[in-house]
């Protein structure tokens, strides 16, 4: 199995993704050195939190740079989960304008209430609905439940869209352009479909 570099960008507790990795047979290496990321053979940005904290970490180390240079050069597969998701895109309007990777174009917008019962943040397990194509769905089937934290959502092109959510009035669960990806929901809380889609990953 090769090496996976889970990013550290330095706002997140890495100890779950990193177990996960572990019990799936990955060999996971936890970093904030661009060094060790520019050797990897797969690369994980996990992320909870504040978007411009954690743009302002990945600058701050060299790592935002790095990865643009990376996977620009290198088809290597790349995931985001949750905020890792969200600094895939071009920019954030949470609070205020902050510029994101721009990996895959997008923008973080607000998520927005639809209907009664839908609460900000959307906290907990919600189903997704993943393209025909999805190799990171593999043996998942549509409508398999993840467990998602957030307050804002993912808004791109159709072409970039990966999978959706049907409640908020449809927002964007998992994108991908190419060898990048990304989910907005936790993989390594949601248990055996988690695990599952992270396995995929693995196998790419």
């Amino acid at each position: 199995m090769s090496s996976v570099v889970i990013v550290n960008s330095g706002v997140c507790n890495l100890d779950s993704i990193r177990r996960a990795m572990e019990e799936l047979g990955g060999k996971p290496v936890v970093t904030d050195d661009p060094r060790v990321v520019e050797a990897a053979d797969r690369i994980i940005l996990p992320g909870v939190g504040s978007f411009a904290a954690a743009m302002q970490s990945l600058n701050q180390k060299g790592l935002a740079a790095c990865l643009r240079n990376l996977l620009a050069r290198r088809q290597l597969p790349f995931l985001g989960i949750c905020l890792g998701m969200q600094l895939m895109a071009t920019r954030s309007h949470e609070f205020g304008l902050t510029d994101g990777l721009d990996l895959v174009p997008g923008e973080i917008v607000p998520l927005k209430s639809t209907q009664a019962g839908e609460r900000i943040p959307h906290m907990g397990w919600n189903e997704a609905h993943p393209r025909a194509d999805a190799a990171l769905w593999r043996d998942l089937p549509a409508g398999t439940d993840f467990y998602f934290v957030h307050s804002y959502w993912y808004d791109c092109a159709p072409e970039h869209v990966l999978a959706t959510c049907p409640s908020y009035g449809g927002f964007v669960a998992a994108v991908q352009r190419d060898h990048l990806m990304g989910v907005q929901f936790h993989p390594e809380k949601s248990q055996k479909a988690g695990f599952r889609l992270l396995r995929n990953f693995l196998a790419l």
